[in-house]
């Protein structure tokens, strides 16, 4: 049963070595150290019981631990001690011979309460660990209902949302992780676009055992503060606010007082209920074999300039504004220019009448007119398909509409269009492109099925409704999906335009030469537009899309846990 009342949650962060005893002394000091906060939840980092690293599967099983052995059982007496649950992940025996990755949550009074194997694992783990085969549970609890999840699980968007689909008011992330992007990226938003709390603990110090610090560092050309773990253990509201952070070098604790109740208000500011409003019918891709899917080879395409054009005002006026814009963009070498949604209306106006469709056809001409031979413009416009109006992304050059994507997802602020039913990916001379706008831009899964589409940029035309779309949302979509994206609001309070483009060198531990590793697994190249109208260049480079191997045997889009991702495809 959920308590009314304040939940004061804690996350922990220290050094985990090789010597298991001496682990564990510091799991239970650690979580002495915490409960002088008096919690009444507490994270523990990933792989508690040992470093991440292993001479074989033999060594892998050696130092991992029982369910009921003398290693958890302590941290679940510590738990009755301390009154409070516990998260705490470690590598688990099952079997004779198998580990997993599992996260163990224990109740207050030291009864194991739920275990959540890890489904998605980075690099080696993937040579020591068996994947989750089976659903983590939903954990109903005093201080509300708890999921658990682990470090690369969390990069990716389906292990998150499944447990937030499922009810999870709090989400509790073990890492064991050297990437900040982690910390200021995909946290907040696994929180955000699920209107969830989050709580991760993630470790510092060597994650790879001491001695071999400078070897590595040597042998690989990663420095050495990138094999220590990044720290910023934190607690996000569902609003993607980080209510404490902790250290990124400093062993130590942060907490906060939580009211877990909010995580059942899945509404926009405009009164749209984002899980409601989900179409699973559409998101079967997601939970399909990957290797029924279709690979797409790169285009030819490695680099090109595209644009950002912010307005100083909005309506009918516009469509001039907006003309001679995308002719400066063009004439500075743009061959993609993208403007905001709905550019040529006011808020207040309507968008789905004989004039509103006749400003649409007018603001199509005016920019067909300026793309020149090569460029081509994205925004959004409502648009008559039959007998329905719809709003929809349009692709335009200088024949006109070459492409459109219907608005998926349905909302209050656009209660006169009708969704669509398909992702459209457009092939083009500088790559395949797909868009999204409207409030199809806070759903992980259109992101997901436009990249597994094919596209490698994605234009989106949108207007920013909360903070977290243009702090984190958007650009954790290009990252986790690793795609190119264009993302243009008008400015305001809640942010500005960006776009984004991936690095060439993206997969970890093998040779790079175009950049310093900076410990960032899937950061985005990222161009940030002022507060203010005007035009922003930034070069997208589509043919480094298509490798999203972040590390050996990580695809971050092939290797999503599909074969748990049936909540997705369910009503909730």
């Amino acid at each position: 049963m959920t308590s009314p009342s304040l939940v004061r949650v804690a996350v922990a962060q220290y050094a985990v070595g090789a010597d298991i005893d001496a682990n564990l002394a510091r799991a239970l000091s650690m979580l002495d150290e915490v409960a002088s906060c008096k919690p009444g939840l507490v994270v523990l980092p990933e792989f508690a019981n040992h470093l991440s690293w292993y001479d074989d599967k033999a060594h892998c099983y050696q130092v991992s631990v029982e369910q009921d052995g003398p290693f958890l059982s302590a941290i679940a007496a510590k738990a009755a001690e301390i009154s409070a649950y516990v998260v705490v992940n470690v590598t688990l025996r099952r079997g004779a011979e198998a580990c997993t990755g599992s996260s163990l949550l224990y109740s207050p009074e030291g009864n194991l309460l739920a275990v959540n194997d890890k489904q998605v694992y980075i690099g080696h783990e993937n040579d020591f660990l068996e994947k989750a085969t089976e659903h983590g549970p939903i954990t109903e609890t005093a201080v509300g209902r708890l999921g658990l999840y682990a470090c690369m699980d969390g990069v990716i968007c389906e292990t998150p949302r499944y447990l937030g689909l499922r009810g999870a008011q709090i989400l509790c992330n073990s890492l064991n992780s050297f990437a900040p992007d982690e910390a200021n990226l995909h946290i907040p938003v696994r929180a955000s676009e699920n209107r969830v709390f989050v709580a991760a603990a993630n470790k510092v110090g060597p994650l790879v055992p001491e001695e071999l610090l400078d070897v590595l560092s040597g042998a690989t050309n990663i420095p050495v503060e990138f094999l220590m773990g990044a720290g910023e253990s934190q607690i996000v509201a569902p609003d993607g606010t980080v209510l404490a952070m902790a250290d990124k070098t400093a062993e130590g604790f942060v907490f906060a007082d939580i009211d877990p109740a909010l995580a059942d208000d899945k509404t926009r500011p405009d009164g749209t209920d984002v899980f409601a409003s989900r179409r699973p019918e559409l998101y079967g891709p997601i939970a399909a074999d990957p290797a029924t899917q279709s690979e797409f080879a790169a285009t030819d395409c490695e680099s090109v300039q595209a644009a950002m054009v912010q307005l100083p005002f909005l309506g009918e006026a516009a469509i001039l504004e907006a003309a001679d814009a995308v002719a400066q963009a063009v004439g500075a070498g743009a061959r993609l220019v993208v403007l905001p949604e709905l550019f040529c209306y006011t808020d207040d106006e309507s968008k789905n009448d004989d004039a509103a469709l006749a400003r649409a056809d007018i603001a199509l001409m005016a920019l067909a007119t300026v793309c020149g031979d090569e460029a081509y413009v994205v925004t959004s416009l409502p648009q008559r398909d039959g007998q329905v109006i719809r709003h929809s992304a349009v692709l335009i050059n200088q024949q006109g509409v070459v492409g459109s994507q219907h608005q998926l997802h349905s909302c209050n602020r656009f209660a006169w269009a009708v969704e669509g039913d398909e992702v459209n990916i457009i092939e083009t001379p500088i790559g395949r492109i797909g868009m999204a706008t409207g409030d199809d831009v806070i759903y992980p899964e259109m992101f997901r099925l436009l990249t597994i589409a094919g596209a490698e940029i994605i234009a989106v035309p949108f207007a920013a409704q909360e903070a977290w779309e243009c702090r984190t949302g958007l650009i954790e979509r290009a990252a986790e999906n690793h795609v190119c994206m264009v993302a243009v609001t008008q400015p305001s309070e809640l942010g500005c335009s960006f776009g984004g483009t991936v690095h060439k060198d993206f997969t970890v531990l093998t040779p790079w030469e175009t950049r310093v590793f900076d410990g960032n697994l899937t950061y985005p190249v990222t161009t940030r537009m002022p507060a203010e109208s005007g035009i922003g260049m930034v070069e997208l480079n589509p043919a480094w899309t298509t490798n999203k191997v972040v590390s050996s045997g990580t695809d971050v889009v092939r290797g999503r846990a599909w074969h748990l991702a049936d909540a997705i495809l369910a009503n909730v």
